[in-house]
């Protein structure tokens, strides 16, 4: 996504890992992502992007946590729909919830939080 444009949504997707992810080696894995998920990324590119984060340390329910940003809910839904024909969706993780947000604006500017 292009980092000048403000996102209108913000999607937290907690999903755990399947012995199907956790059986292929490193090498597998990566190229895995560059197969089915890369290309995705870079079809929408100006419209949604991804951060990948660990929590397998803190967390015993999800083992991941996948922001997603875009600048529209259609921009969204056109990606998962694309994400749900691979086995990044059901085989090699297991989709547990999905928290679609926006950034509160009720206490003004929140770069002024963490100041």
């Amino acid at each position: 996504m292009n980092t000048s444009t403000k996102p209108l949504l913000t999607v937290f997707m907690l999903v755990k890992s399947l012995p199907a992810w956790l059986d292929l080696p490193p090498d597998a894995r990566q190229n895995a992502l560059q197969k089915h998920v890369l290309p995705l990324l870079e079809r929408h590119r100006e419209q949604v992007s991804l951060r990948l984060f660990d929590v397998e340390f803190y967390a015993a329910r999800v083992t991941d946590v996948w922001m997603w940003e875009a600048t529209s809910h259609q921009a969204y839904e056109r990606l998962i729909e694309a994400l749900r024909d691979t086995p990044f969706w059901d085989r090699y993780f297991q989709i547990v919830e999905i928290l679609p947000g926006v950034q509160a604006n009720h206490i003004g500017d929140n770069a002024a939080l963490a100041a």
